[in-house]
C-alpha cells in the first residue's frame, strides 16, 4: 500500500500512530497505537480503521484526498482503538461496525479508561455488528471479516484487497505484532484462543501477504510464521 499519488493502481493508506500521552501517568503510555485510512484509489471511497485520540491528522488527509469514508471499521473495542470514534462519525457521518463480542468493552470505555487513570468520554453507539461471512466492499475493494479472539473476545482482522483477486493485506488490530503477540491479561482475554487465532486464521495467508498490527511496525505473515518467538 501507499500514500496518494504515489502508485496507480495501489490503494491507498495513511496511518498515524494513536495517542500524545508524554504527560500522562506512567500506565497511560501504554496507550499508542495506530488509526488507518484505507481509500480505493479508482473511486476515492474509504473506510477508517480504529479511530483514537489523533484521529484529526486522518481526517485531514480524507479531507484533501476527497475521499468518502463510507464506514468506521473496528478491529476490537479497547479504548486506544475507539476514542476518536465519535469525533469521526460527528465529521464523516459514517457508520461504526464492530464485532457483537466486543460490545461490553465498547459500551463500558469509561471503565476501561480508569484503569490506565484515563478520564473518558462515552462513544456513539455502534451503528452495525460484522455478520459472519458477509464482507464489506468499498469503491472497488473488499473487506473480509475474520474473527480472531483471544486478545478479546471480539478481535476482527479486516482482510483488505481488490475485489476479484486473492491478494490481501491485513489489519490485525491488536491480535499479532512484530516479533509479538496482543495480551489476554485484560477482560475477555484468553492466551490458547489468541494462539489458535493466528495459526489458523492469520497464518492461513501467504508468506507476503502484510500485516498492519495495532501498534509497531508492519511486518508479514512469513516473517511471523518463521521468527515470532510466541508462534515458532
Amino acid at each position: 500500500m501507499s500514500a496518494p499519488g504515489t502508485s496507480p493502481g495501489t490503494l491507498w493508506l495513511v496511518g498515524t500512530p494513536i495517542g500524545n500521552l508524554g504527560d500522562l501517568a506512567p500506565r497511560a503510555r501504554e496507550v499508542l497505537g495506530r488509526v488507518s485510512l484505507v481509500a480505493c484509489e479508482d473511486t476515492r471511497e474509504a473506510v477508517l480503521i480504529d479511530p483514537g485520540d489523533e484521529v484529526a491528522e486522518l481526517l485531514r488527509a480524507a479531507e484533501s484526498m476527497a475521499a468518502g469514508v463510507k464506514a468506521i471499521l473496528l478491529t476490537h473495542a479497547h479504548l486506544d482503538h475507539v476514542t476518536g470514534v465519535g469525533r469521526a462519525k460527528k465529521i464523516l457521518g459514517a457508520p461504526v461496525w464492530l464485532h457483537r463480542d466486543d460490545l461490553f468493552l465498547y459500551d463500558g470505555l469509561v471503565e476501561q479508561g480508569r484503569l490506565f487513570g484515563l478520564e473518558l468520554q462515552r462513544q456513539p453507539p455502534v451503528d452495525a455488528f460484522y455478520q459472519p461471512g458477509t464482507p464489506f466492499r468499498f469503491g472497488n475493494y473488499v473487506v473480509d471479516i475474520l474473527h480472531t479472539p483471544g486478545h478479546c473476545p471480539g478481535g476482527v482482522c479486516l482482510a483488505i484487497g481488490r475485489d476479484g483477486q486473492p491478494a490481501r493485506e491485513l489489519f490485525v488490530g491488536d491480535t499479532l505484532f512484530a516479533g509479538s503477540i496482543g495480551r489476554t491479561d485484560l477482560p475477555g482475554g484468553d492466551y490458547e484462543t489468541l494462539i489458535n487465532s493466528i495459526r489458523n486464521v492469520l497464518f492461513a495467508f501467504p508468506d507476503d501477504a502484510v500485516v498492519h498490527p495495532g501498534h509497531g511496525p508492519d511486518t508479514t505473515v512469513g516473517v511471523e510464521r518463521i521468527s515470532n518467538p510466541f508462534l515458532v
